[in-house]
């Protein structure tokens, strides 16, 4: 079983490719706060459903000090192509072998439908200003995980727009 991280853990250093194969890497981020999400693919209802909430929400996430990461197993070119349909203005990034996820605790063994498989569990970290682990959310529910998250972090919700 992959460990999950807990409120006060460093937040394990990554660079991965974006959708157009630039490195991007969480150090890039230090001095901000920074929300890394992980889903299970592109262009799949849930995910997608999830990824235009964080577009909706990312100029008052941004305006509260907050980036937003989406990390998949999917190529960069699935993830232009996501972008692209979907109008996503969020950081998407690739992970094709897992090994972040596997550092997050978002890969490992989950139920679908009643069987236990192995694959990608949606995840939320916050990483704090220092590169902290702020907040470490498993098994996330795709649909209203935005608006709960938003709630959690005790930010104002009154400039979300919805699609």
């Amino acid at each position: 079983m992959t460990q999950r991280l807990s409120p006060g853990d460093t937040a394990p250093e990554f660079t991965l490719t974006d959708d157009t194969g630039a490195e991007v890497g969480l150090s890039d981020f230090l001095g901000r706060k920074v929300i890394v999400y992980f889903y299970p693919a592109a262009m799949t209802p849930g995910c997608t459903k999830q990824a235009c909430d964080f577009t909706d929400s990312l100029d008052s996430l941004k305006a509260q000090g907050y980036e937003v990461l989406g990390i998949s197993p999917d190529k960069p070119e699935k993830l232009a192509k996501f972008r692209e349909r979907d109008a996503l203005t969020i950081t998407l990034l690739s992970d094709p072998d897992k090994s972040v996820m596997k550092q997050y605790g978002a890969f490992g063994e989950k139920k679908l439908y009643g069987k236990t498989v192995e694959g990608v569990i949606r995840s939320t970290v916050v990483v704090d200003e220092d590169g902290k682990v702020f907040l470490a959310q498993y098994n996330v529910k795709a649909t209203g995980h935005v608006a709960k998250l938003r709630k959690d972090l005790k930010l104002n919700l009154a400039d979300e727009q919805p699609r």
